[in-house]
């Protein structure tokens, strides 16, 4: 499955790049995690939240859409 992934501030910053695509097979989103770890050790160190189709999901949710996005911490005001 080919999926979209997007990155913003600081995780784009680790990644070099506010988005890309790669293949993956069915999985979970923690499998996904864990190929991004190896492709970019510095993001281990990172805490973000991760969306996939525009809805938060945790580690244990099914890959299934075609965007994820990994999202920093963030402040309103």
């Amino acid at each position: 499955m080919l999926i979209t992934i997007k990155y913003f501030g600081q995780i784009a910053e680790v990644t070099q790049k506010e988005e890309e695509q790669l293949k993956v097979s069915k999985g979970s989103v923690s499998g996904l995690l864990n190929t991004l770890n190896t492709k970019y050790s510095d993001l281990k160190n990172k805490d973000f939240q991760i969306a996939q189709n525009q809805e938060l999901v945790d580690l244990d949710t099914e890959l299934t859409g075609a965007e994820i996005a990994l999202l920093p911490p963030f402040a309103g005001g």
